[in-house]
């Protein structure tokens, strides 16, 4: 089989959702194309060139769930729910036009938390009419359980946000009913399988209204084994019959020392392959997102990254910020970057694998992949905090998500360590056959190929999918992806 052009597959989208290269959206109507392009969460492209911020204005919820921890003042743990300082909105505001004025890549403010934005709609709405007003060039979202959201959507509408993210686990509230031990409605708290029932229902009549608006809607969902995992295929039918532009099924997060219920239960999070086979099943019906990082309510930078540190209340006081000369400089950068991304586009898709026409059964290759950013492997292998997992085939190349690793060295009295560090991340790349990063040391290539994973540094600087494509060529080339090879190097 020869491998497709990836921006011009048959349906514009691999099979990873709306991602890939930039061209991959020409399906898509033009308005719903203008709210993606640059849009990190949405488009998997987007989130290689561009940069969001959540501001934690939200701190109260009207739900409790069982994987969630809320913690403030907290700046060791990298999930949802955490933050190091709750805002008020004239502080978010100045916080946001600090960052926007400081990375030019940031297209988007979102708020996601601590607790559910809607459960503070005073908050959350002050924050964004200023937004609206101070920097009219930011794309404005927000993220909810959903319970109170049929009764903002005309306030959402008024305020000009174009995306939505519904946390939706499930549509059965007695599997409800193990995920979500309350929610707050009417002012009681309400418990049990009612509770799911009520839950449901608010999420369900929400996501139809906002879609009927126009209104993009990204659906999460938390994958928990043995309670929810099977049935979130038919999650994602749903809410893709009423209108969800994308879903984005995302592994628990449930160690023991985040505090939440079903990490002191002992309840487990999916493997990478589980992950990956549910996100595979899910996406016969609707786009899938990859990409997520499951970022904190404070999250600022691009995925991946948390520059949060760096615009603290106390550092964003002696800022001086002309923010319209910033908004030009910042029109002028993402400017650039479009014009980067279409030469790319016309340049990369020129790939071309003839000499897999061959009737050999070619199986497929998971290649991990270490990039600062841009779509480009541009990143030294010690350097990287998280690899990209790209899958090659012979048909064509897509994203699979990510993996989090330590970094192999920090310098310094550090370096004594690497040894169990490398251990951890050869761990982290299970079934991985090839490491594409911009350099790597003698110690980690020689530790690495020993464990049966090749280092490429060949690659440096070239678009992620040509690489992975050109390097997957040279395999075949070798006679390295037959399935008897395979079973050849399993026994030997």
């Amino acid at each position: 089989m020869q491998l497709k052009p990836i921006a011009q597959t048959a349906s514009g989208c691999t099979s990873s959702g709306c991602g890939g290269r930039s061209d991959q959206l020409t399906h898509l109507p033009k308005h719903i194309r203008e709210k993606v392009h640059n849009h990190p969460c949405y488009s998997e492209q987007a989130h290689h060139h561009y940069a969001r911020m959540h501001v934690a204005v939200a701190p109260a919820c009207n739900i409790q769930c069982h994987y969630c921890n809320r913690k403030y003042d907290c700046t060791n743990e990298s999930r949802p729910g955490v933050v190091s300082e709750l805002l008020k909105p004239d502080q978010a505001v100045k916080k946001v036009m600090a960052v926007a004025a400081n990375i030019p890549q940031m297209t988007v403010l979102g708020i996601a938390g601590p607790g559910d934005p809607l459960a503070n709609p005073e908050r959350t709405f002050e924050t964004f009419r200023q937004i609206t007003e101070k920097a009219p060039d930011i794309k404005l979202c927000v993220s909810t359980n959903g319970l109170a959201l049929p009764e903002h959507v005309d306030a959402l509408c008024e305020h000009n946000i174009d995306h939505v993210t519904i946390t939706i686990n499930c549509i059965d509230p007695d599997i409800g009913a193990k995920i979500y031990p309350w929610i707050f409605w009417n002012h009681q708290r309400i418990k049990g399988r009612k509770a799911a029932e009520i839950l449901i229902s608010q999420q369900q009549k929400g996501l139809q209204m906002l879609t009927d608006r126009g209104i993009l809607v990204k659906v999460n969902s938390v994958m928990i084994p043995g309670i929810n995992d099977q049935h979130l295929v038919e999650v994602s039918k749903v809410v893709k019959a009423k209108g969800a532009f994308l879903h984005n099924v995302m592994p628990l997060i449930a160690e023991k020392e985040h505090g939440t219920f079903y990490g002191i239960m002992g309840q487990r999070g999916p493997t990478t392959d589980e992950l990956t086979a549910l996100q595979d099943q899910c996406a016969g019906d609707m786009n899938m997102m990859r990409h997520c990082r499951q970022c904190r309510a404070d999250a600022v930078g691009m995925l991946g990254e948390d520059r949060n540190e760096e615009f603290t209340l106390d550092k964003i006081e002696h800022m001086d910020i002309d923010y319209q000369q910033a908004m030009q400089q910042r029109a002028a950068y993402q400017q650039q970057i479009e014009q980067e991304n279409q030469q790319q586009s016309r340049g990369e898709m020129v790939i071309s694998l003839a000499a897999l026409k061959s009737k050999k059964s070619l199986r497929p290759v998971l290649m991990a992949v270490a990039s600062s950013g841009s779509g480009v492997i541009n990143q030294h292998f010690g350097h990287a905090k998280e690899f990209l997992i790209y899958e090659a085939n012979d048909m064509d190349v897509r994203f699979i998500g990510h993996r989090k690793v330590d970094l192999y060295c920090h310098g310094g009295d550090s370096c004594g360590e690497a040894e169990s560090k490398l251990d951890k991340i050869i761990r982290a790349l299970e079934g991985c056959e090839v490491v594409l990063c911009s350099k790597i040391g003698y110690e980690p290539w020689e530790t690495l190929e020993q464990a049966g994973i090749q280092p490429n540094s060949e690659h440096a600087m070239e678009v992620i999918e040509e690489a992975v494509a050109a390097v997957y060529q040279e395999m075949a080339d070798k006679g390295e992806l037959t399935q008897q090879h395979h079973a050849w190097l399993a026994t030997a």
